[in-house]
């Protein structure tokens, strides 16, 4: 948006005040997305500015909210916040506006106003959001990364929220194979979260993704703030996938949201000992779609949905080429990928070989993440064995 002087105020067109009349409604104080969309509901967004105390309290607006309206303090507020916006690169987007995702418009309490650095085109197309813990086993991580790489193949947008572990896991996975994937942040768009993703956050948004948020520039990253952040994640996608979470967890959360949205809920099975497998297994047992490989996730998808994506691979030369590499449980056996070749050829069938031992010995070969996905997939047909202590031997 241009911020034009005070002199200039007179010469906005209507959708211009209209953008600043709905963000100074959600910078005043006391105004959720539900009053703000209540107050234009009655107002206008146009009209925000000019309605009286008296017409903006009987919008719906805290007493608070319409004295910081009435007395111009939101309108500046805007005008700030916009300014800062579009110097950070980025812009904002209004349930009115036509960029605004639809699919997010369908929940209860949409965000009235999103701040975006990226492709908003992007949030149009159908995505999976990829959810879970923070401290995943490599197991986990590798799960997240190759699912995320996978259905990126196949042309879905991977959602996740650019958190430690499983989150950041699946970005990587979607950018390694050139797909598109959308970091929902509970900060500000100018506060990266953890600071060690940022550079996977100018990643995202260099590759043609998106980083998406509904609070204002400069928001600290408080712990109040991800729940919020979480039904956006599921608001947007056509389905969650749970890779690992515990009983409480912020993916247990974003799983809830889902279901309440009516969104398809999928979920990775975990070894039963560990903790974090307690909420995909949970989700199993409650309904949700068990998932080994991408192929479980595709054909959930509404036929719409699929035919949609499948165009879209067809103009661009993306999909079956790629994806067709992925492990399945039941799948005929086909010729050994490069990285599990590599990986095979370390291993002993009479002399297990640890995790760590692997790794060291594969630098420069093979990345961490390259390994966790080969190691899962032999064995999910049965080519290599885990032993406790995470020792590998071969089984042929």
């Amino acid at each position: 948006m241009t911020i034009r002087s005070d002199a200039e105020q007179d010469a906005l067109k209507s959708e211009d005040v209209g953008c600043l009349g709905w963000m100074a409604l959600v910078l005043s104080p006391e105004m959720g997305p539900t009053r703000t969309a209540r107050a234009v509901a009655k107002l206008g967004a146009e009209r925000v500015f000019e309605a009286s105390l008296t017409e903006l309290e009987a919008a719906g607006m805290p007493s608070r909210a319409a004295q910081f309206v009435a007395d111009g303090r939101a309108r500046a507020a805007a005008e700030k916040e916009a300014k800062q916006v579009a110097e950070a690169g980025g812009f904002f987007l209004t349930r009115e506006d036509e960029g605004y995702p639809k699919r997010l418009l369908e929940i209860y309490d949409p965000p009235a106003v999103l701040w975006v650095r990226g492709e908003v085109a992007l949030l149009e197309r159908p995505g999976i959001a990829v959810v879970g813990t923070r401290h995943p086993t490599p197991y986990g991580s590798g799960m997240a990364e190759m699912l995320a790489r996978d259905l990126a193949n196949r042309g879905m947008t991977i959602l996740s929220g650019m958190a430690r572990g499983v989150d950041s896991a699946a970005h990587k996975g979607a950018l390694d194979a050139g797909g598109k994937t959308a970091a929902v942040w509970g900060t500000g768009i100018d506060v990266v979260y953890p600071k060690e993703n940022k550079r996977l956050a100018e990643r995202i948004v260099a590759s043609g993704g998106a980083i998406v948020s509904e609070f204002p520039m400069g928001t600290f990253p408080a712990p109040q703030n991800f729940p919020l952040r979480n039904r956006i994640l599921s608001g947007m996608s056509v389905g969650v996938l749970v890779v690992e979470g515990g009983e409480y967890s912020g993916t247990r959360i974003t799983a809830r949201c889902a279901m309440e949205q009516n969104r398809d809920v999928f979920a990775v099975p975990g070894n039963v000992t560990n903790k974090n497998a307690w909420g995909p297994n949970t989700l199993i047992k409650q309904g949700a779609k068990l998932t080994a490989t991408w192929e479980d996730i595709w054909e959930e998808m509404p036929s719409q949905i699929r035919s949609q994506l499948e165009e879209a691979m067809g103009s661009t030369g993306q999909g079956e080429s790629k994806a067709g590499g992925s492990a399945s449980l039941f799948a005929e056996e086909k010729p050994m990928p490069e990285a599990e070749r590599v990986v095979v050829e370390r291993l002993r069938r009479d002399e297990s070989v640890q995790l760590d031992t692997l790794i060291e010995g594969l630098e420069g070969t093979l990345g961490s993440a390259e390994i966790f996905t080969a190691l899962f997939e032999l064995e999910l047909r049965g080519r290599v064995k885990q032993m406790p202590g995470k020792n590998y031997v071969r089984c042929f």
